[in-house]
């Protein structure tokens, strides 16, 4: 097991997340627009910082900022503002 953030590491997680938040995306239960924008927006902003950090290669920002984007994404899922199945990309 690896300890390290590594740029393929945060490659990983980004793309795993990016999917995500596309799947979610299409899967927003009525009446839940408002709650979803919200979350969508808090997403997109995580995953530009992330992306920002990685460039500076402060890796552990990065790292956390993919992390706090899929949170976003899974609380939506819990709370069934998104209605998404798939237990590989989200907390269902």
């Amino acid at each position: 097991m690896t300890t390290k953030i590594t740029r393929t590491k945060l490659e990983k997680y980004y793309k795993l997340t990016s999917k995500a938040l596309e799947i979610a995306k299409k899967s927003i239960t009525k009446r839940k627009n408002k709650q979803a924008k919200e979350i969508i927006k808090m997403v997109e902003c995580y995953l530009k910082d992330a992306k920002h950090f990685e460039q500076k290669n402060h890796f552990v920002n990065s790292f956390a900022c993919v992390n706090y984007a899929h949170g976003w994404l899974d609380s939506g899922a819990r709370l069934k503002i998104f209605n998404v199945k798939d237990n590989r990309l989200f907390t269902v």
